[in-house]
């Protein structure tokens, strides 16, 4: 039981880290190339270029892994609070507890007296670890850890930023604008793909939808920076 409950926190937290991840990169080359292609349309300045899109990486990164930060210690400010909650149930309403633990064995398939047994064992060892895994599937002491998935993101926009830094620096003027656009689109496919397989979710739409995105960020920006050409 402890091996299992040790490899389903594990799993947890590598899928954590991974979601931070892939979203971290896919922000870092949408907001970033977003960013760069408006620059580009207005001037062909490398310098102006180049110093807009390190400003656009730094102020990412860091608000990218602020914002991973604050969300996923409020998730685990929830789960303490859950298991707090818990415990106050525990001590006024004992008696219900374990009549709901014994139903949710029921629901498993238990028949009605061991389901009654079961519940009974457990609550009298371990019943706020009972409850808060029933009905939380939580674990004691063991929380979400928010500094997974802020370096996570913090690196991963960093490394995703860098494609459209380096195709806007490296080809020349007439080809800068469209080799950046269809890298971009070529990566955003794959982080398209790869976050809806880790959320189980169908790949084509969620494929399309980060294409879409980054196409109308690419375009609101190059038409932007054609307006106030310099």
């Amino acid at each position: 039981m402890k091996e299992k409950r040790k490899t389903e926190i594990d799993l947890a937290e590598k899928l954590n880290i991974l979601r931070a991840g892939v979203l971290g990169a896919n922000d870092g080359i949408v907001s970033v190339a977003g960013v760069v292609v408006g620059v580009a349309s207005a001037t062909d300045n490398i310098m102006t270029i180049l110093l807009a899109g390190v400003s656009a990486i730094l102020a990412g990164a860091f608000s990218m892994a602020g914002g991973e930060y604050v969300s996923v210690s409020t998730q685990k400010d929830t789960e303490i609070a859950a298991i707090e909650y818990q415990k106050q149930r525990l001590h006024k309403h004992f008696q219900e507890e374990i009549r709901e633990t014994a139903k949710f064995y029921e629901h498993q398939g238990i028949n009605h007296k061991t389901a009654e047994k079961v519940a009974q064992e457990l609550m009298e060892k371990h019943p706020l670890q009972t409850t808060v895994h029933q009905k939380y599937n939580l674990y004691l002491g063991e929380y979400t850890n928010p500094w997974h998935a802020t370096f996570s993101s913090l690196v991963s926009f960093i490394l995703g930023s860098l494609l459209p830094i380096l195709t806007i620096v490296l080809f020349p003027e007439s080809l800068r604008i469209l080799v950046t656009g269809i890298s971009v689109t070529v990566v955003l496919f794959i982080t398209g793909f790869v976050s809806a397989s880790l959320g189980s979710a169908p790949r084509k739409p969620a494929v399309i939808r980060n294409m879409i995105v980054g196409w109308l960020t690419m375009t609101a920006t190059y038409v932007i920076g054609h307006l106030f050409n310099i």
